[in-house]
């Protein structure tokens, strides 16, 4: 769907996480030769590298803030002493890991639930169809094109080949209209900038285009296929490309076949600096249409160029469609001078609207107009509209005519997410994905002419979904507000009569859903008896905008309320036992496990915070860190300071108490949310006086904040997590395949 595009890459973004997989025999007793817990802690004697300690205190607002570590918010690549306390703290970690009778069987086991082709949803243009497959183990996902829908699969370019580590992706792409060209970038070892080139599509030959210091940006062509629209940042200064602010986003315009020096700067906004830009052309190639907006708040000022004859040589002056920062607004589509778009504009779960390009002092006519479920996509496919809709954080699609008179329901295959939907005005052809917690990806073909729905590429499941079950509850918050939770688990693990080892994620913040969802890495879990669970916490956008504000800014204590509610309902409910929970939580997600183990370390015994927002009064000076004050506020002011210092988990480790076991994972690459928020965090773990269970930081190398990193790397994260809180939490990890 074409209702988040670029913005989204500002976000805090979440590892989405449900998993299953096939029956197996039920947790295992221990084995006369397994030692426990303390045999391992006892062998494995842990001694943390000494962390140097500055004495630095700062006063904010009349409180004095200690941060002795600073030092290692230095960039590894830049500073020796950084790079000596990441080489030690591995060193520790690895040691640790090797003690974890399961890490290699998780490791194998999951090395062979990833294997199974996957595929992206196509992308029509020109007759040709476009999109990724991976055959299973492969590092990076290869492109492919068919020629028709029926035609031969041909590769066009494959990111296994561009790196010797395997950690340069394939990011964003998009074919030229007329599938001359296709349009890609490459991120290299999982930064957010891009480099973007360019491929002849009938000859495979890559052609000489390059364009560099590309971020957070959408890929727009022209309609005739002559060059494409895309945002961009200046060049940052030497030694400073992974932590400088994201500042003066610029649209660009590039001619194929031209250097990038000659590419024309379409718009900017330098008197506001903060604004960053996205651009897209509508269907008829008619009008590029600029989004703005300041940060990850879904509020945008609309912008119109009007690509008539002769824009490519003459500057083409912008006007305003939409002034000001105070709504959301997503184009779906186009017809000549009439532009869709969803918005929450008198309406917190959005509707759907149109504005006259023409005229922009008319006012949103309605088309379809709000209700009771959360309106989270859409797109002009052909001559109808299909809509998406959240549904309890489960997708139901609909069909509706241009001017809103329903059609009909999508048919999707049950209970799930859906995604994709892409397509133009005039073609009634659209591809989507369905997944479930049961399911992976199944790429479906559907006309929105006639209604009907194939099987594009379907995977071999190597299990019986059958043999699991999936239930949604509702749990009371502190305050009593209920809260939606998927559980996960095999059939034969009861509640009230058998608790299991359980593994509870969330996320909550930056409106941003927990859907249903299909993820290999987890798979692991639930096959040697452990359970799953998923909590929809507030700060997400699962209800619309009330349910993201009941989450942010000074609400934010709810979202960590909301998480700590979970997981006393799975332990009363006898989901999982006294000593049996664990907590995973990514970006965003990994500050919410930093702070709910500072908050209640007796409710959890062990904990993965994954590239977490560590100092809360420190994330706005930092890449694209300064987008977040919109879901946290400002440490620069005084309100928002003392609500920041009170959660912050760097500031707020408390010794005397006894913590659950706790394994931080980072990456040295991760641009997005830098890794000395996770170096801070675990330096004053190590040096608080928290307990005798393990604290230990895992750093990736040559990796970023998730997106782009390489299969065998994901496979060894994830096997080292889940051995770890395994241990901790009273899974026996068995070899199934004996």
């Amino acid at each position: 769907m074409s209702f988040r595009s670029a913005r989204r890459a500002l976000v805090l973004c979440p590892v989405l996480m449900p998993v299953l997989i096939a029956l197996s025999p039920a947790i295992a007793e221990t084995p006369a030769d397994k030692p426990d817990t303390a045999t391992i802690m006892k062998e494995a004697t842990l001694s943390y590298p000494q962390t140097r300690r500055l004495d630095l205190v700062e006063d904010h607002f009349g409180v004095k803030v200690l941060d002795p570590y600073r030092w290692l918010e230095n960039d590894v690549r830049q500073d020796a002493a950084v790079r000596e306390w990441v080489t030690a703290e591995n060193a520790v970690t690895q040691d640790y890991l090797k003690t974890l009778p399961g890490r290699d069987i998780l490791k194998k086991r999951m090395a062979t639930l990833y294997d199974y082709g996957r595929y992206s949803t196509p992308t029509k243009a020109g007759g040709r169809y476009f999109y990724t497959f991976n055959t299973g183990l492969q590092n990076q996902s290869p492109l492919f094109v068919r020629d028709g829908l029926k035609g031969a699969q041909r590769m066009l370019l494959d990111p296994n080949a561009l790196s010797k580590d395997n950690a340069t992706a394939l990011a964003e792409w998009k074919p030229s209209p007329d599938g001359r060209y296709l349009l890609y970038s490459v991120q290299d070892g999982g930064t957010d900038w891009r480099t973007l080139a360019l491929i002849d599509v009938a000859s495979g030959k890559a052609l000489d285009d390059r364009v560099e210091w590309v971020k957070f940006s959408d890929l727009s062509w022209d309609e005739e296929g002559q060059g494409f629209f895309y945002s961009r940042f200046a060049a940052p200064a030497q030694g400073a490309a992974f932590q400088s602010l994201n500042e003066n986003q610029q649209i660009y315009y590039h001619r194929v076949g031209t250097p990038q020096a000659q590419d024309r700067l379409i718009y900017q906004t330098p008197d506001r600096p903060k604004l960053g830009h996205s651009g897209e052309v509508t269907d008829d190639g008619k009008w590029l249409v600029i989004t703005s907006a300041s940060g990850t708040d879904d509020k945008q000022e609309v912008t119109l160029v009007a690509l008539s004859d002769g824009w490519r040589e003459a500057p083409v002056a912008p006007r305003t469609l939409i002034k000001g920062l105070n709504n959301g607004w997503h184009l779906i589509g186009s017809r000549g001078d009439t532009l869709w778009f969803m918005t929450d504009k008198g309406a917190p779960r959005l509707r759907l609207v149109t504005l006259d390009a023409a005229d922009p002092r008319k006012a949103p006519v309605e088309i379809v107009p709000e209700r009771t479920d959360t309106l989270a996509g859409g797109s002009l496919v052909g001559n109808r509209i299909i809509l998406a809709y959240l549904e309890n954080a489960k997708t139901i699609a609909e069909l509706v005519e241009l001017d809103g008179k329903p059609v009909g329901d999508v048919p999707l295959p049950g209970v799930g997410t859906a995604a994709g939907f892409g397509g133009k005005s005039g073609d009634s052809e659209t591809f989507f994905s369905f997944s479930s917690f049961t399911m992976p990806s199944t790429i479906y073909r559907y006309d929105t002419a006639t209604g009907t729905t194939e099987v594009f590429a379907q995977p071999d499941l190597a299990f019986d979904p059958e043999n699991f079950v999936t239930e949604q509850i509702f749990y009371p918050s502190k305050d009593g507000t209920k809260i939606p939770m998927f559980i996960i688990r095999r059939k034969d693990i009861a509640t009230a009569e058998k608790p299991a080892p359980t593994l509870l994620y969330g996320y909550g913040g930056f409106n941003i859903s927990m859907t249903p969802g299909f993820a290999p890495t987890r798979l692991a879990w639930l096959e040697q008896g452990g359970v799953l669970a998923i909590a929809n916490l507030r700060g997400g956008g699962e209800y619309g905008k009330a349910w993201h504000d009941a989450g942010r800014g000074a609400n934010k204590q709810n979202v960590f309320d909301d998480f700590i509610a979970a997981g006393e309902y799975l332990k009363a409910n006898g989901y999982t036992g006294e000593d049996q929970l664990a907590i995973e939580g990514r970006s965003n997600g990994g500050l919410l496990v930093g702070a709910v183990v500072n908050q209640r370390p007796d409710l959890f015994a062990a904990a993965l915070p994954g590239v977490g927002v560590m100092d809360m009064l420190r994330f706005d000076r930092f890449t694209a860190g300064r987008y977040w004050v919109d879901d946290y506020g400002y440490p620069s002011k005084k309100n928002d300071f003392r609500l920041l210092y009170s959660y912050s988990p760097y500031h707020n480790v408390a010794a005397g108490k006894d913590y659950p076991a706790i394994m931080v994972t980072t990456a040295d690459t991760d641009d997005r949310v830098v890794p000395g928020h996770s170096f801070k965090y675990a330096a004053a773990l190590q040096a608080t006086d928290i307990g005798t269970k393990p604290h230990l930081i895992r750093i990736e190398t040559r990796a970023g904040h998730g997106s782009g990193k390489p299969t065998d790397k994901v496979i060894e994260e994830f096997s080292d997590m889940y051995a770890f809180i395994a241990q901790f939490t009273g899974l026996e990890i068995t070899d199934l395949s004996k």
